[in-house]
């Protein structure tokens, strides 16, 4: 019977093992925690965000890196046949605003028990505790693995190897590369590695006075000179180090590569609803209505208390003059700030605040139908320790089901051919 060895038991390695097991495979998921998907716990704050309900073809204009390689792997097993797979589980989902799928219950772990509990039914054997350690390759196939534990090390031997142990993130979950040294071990070449998805520091020291608010409906561009390199609509969060939350996480995907290179330039409209001029007559009804006051006590209904001393700073406008002195040059200087609020971004935060890695496995030396390498017969990949990420909503772990799922079939059926 066609055995299948799995190094890694997150979300490709789960798929893996079912898609598989069902292919009639034997089937044995080697797991370096003490329990499956330690990673899924915790995406979408314990939450977990499944994927993503957007039409299939929406997919890949969200994947950052190598999105046409997915191509085979993201119709053959669909944003919608994952949806369908966990209810069919006993899981139920429900969609959120974006087109965000979580589970009903708003618990992780019931997606995990869904997935653990199919394996188990499908007789899959999980090894707990075990590290991979070192491929077995013979005149150019895999044989086995070579896997270590508190007693030692031990050789198990197969048709087929799939490696879906993730990347760098989150490295208390176990993440620490070691796909990647396997993949070095078998000839394949591994692309410069980046957090991905990860907040962004900021070089000015105001940051710190804005640390804790969140700003919704706002416009952010990451830009480098005059060239936008990121622009969405969205939430973002400020932090004693920078900024944050989905917008400038997902931005954090696009700029890795052009920060590693020197400082960029982050710009927030404060109020993209509004045009310019629209923003002045709303200035001005402010104004009107607090003609008398000071400078810094009539901007409560524009801003939240937080923002309103670092606003009034980067206007030049004196937070003491009455609001019936300032002038037409100096609202326009307001205008300016509000809608293009600028800090320097001068860095990415580290791997362990990363919800992924941006760099991997090369894609030009997998076959994009199979999952399988080119260079190694019966040697297969799947999920974050491919050269392959997106921004958030659902998309990374869609990533990680459909190449997990199509590693899984392919590793389950192709040896009894050979």
């Amino acid at each position: 019977m066609n055995t299948v060895l799995i190094v890694g038991g997150g979300a490709a390695g789960m798929l893996a093992g079912i898609a598989a097991a069902m292919k009639g495979s034997t089937v044995h998921i080697f797991e370096k925690n003490e329990k499956l998907g330690k990673k899924v716990y915790i995406t979408g704050k314990g939450r977990c965000n499944v994927t993503n309900a957007c039409d299939t073809e929406e997919l890949f204009g969200n994947v950052v890196t190598n999105s046409k390689f997915l191509y085979s792997s993201f119709y053959g097993f669909t944003n919608f046949d994952m949806m369908e797979l966990l209810e069919t589980l006993g899981c139920q989902l429900k969609t959120e605003r974006g087109n965000r799928v979580f589970p009903a219950s708003d618990k992780a772990s019931d997606v995990i028990k869904a997935l653990n509990n199919r394996l188990l039914e499908l007789g899959v054997t999980i090894h707990y505790r075990k590290r991979a350690e070192k491929l077995l390759i013979d005149n150019g196939a895999v044989k086995g693995i070579v896997v270590s534990d508190s007693t030692g090390k031990k050789s198990f031997y197969g048709d087929s190897v799939i490696i879906a142990c993730g990347g760098y993130s989150y490295q208390t979950t176990g993440s620490t590369g070691d796909g990647y040294e396997l993949a070095k071990e078998a000839g394949h070449t591994v692309s410069t590695l980046s957090p991905a998805l990860v907040p962004f520091v900021v070089e000015e020291p105001m940051i710190k006075e804005l640390q804790g608010l969140s700003l919704r409906n706002v416009e952010a561009a990451v830009m480098k000179g005059s060239k936008v390199i990121y622009r969405e609509f969205g939430e973002m969060l400020f932090t004693h180090y920078g900024v944050s939350g989905p917008v400038l996480l997902s931005a954090s995907s696009y700029a890795a590569k052009e920060l590693k290179k020197g400082p960029l330039t982050l710009s927030i409209d404060l109020k993209p609803a509004l045009t310019e001029e629209q923003l002045d007559a709303r200035i001005l009804r402010d104004f009107e209505e607090s003609m008398n006051k000071q400078f810094k006590n009539a901007l409560g209904n524009l801003y939240p208390a937080k923002l309103i001393p670092v606003i009034i700073d980067a206007s030049g406008i004196s937070p003491e003059k009455k609001v019936n002195e300032i002038t037409r040059e100096e609202r326009q200087a307001l205008i300016r700030v509000t809608k293009s609020f600028t800090m320097t971004l001068t860095a990415l935060r580290g791997y362990n605040e990363a919800i992924i890695t941006q760099g991997g496995i090369s894609v030009k030396e997998v076959n994009p139908s199979t999952l399988e390498s080119k260079l190694v017969n019966g040697l297969y990949f799947a999920g974050e320790v491919l050269d392959l990420d997106a921004v958030t909503g659902g998309f990374n772990l869609q990533i990680a089901w459909s190449t997990g799922w199509a590693a899984g079939s392919a590793a389950g059926e192709e040896k009894d051919e050979r």
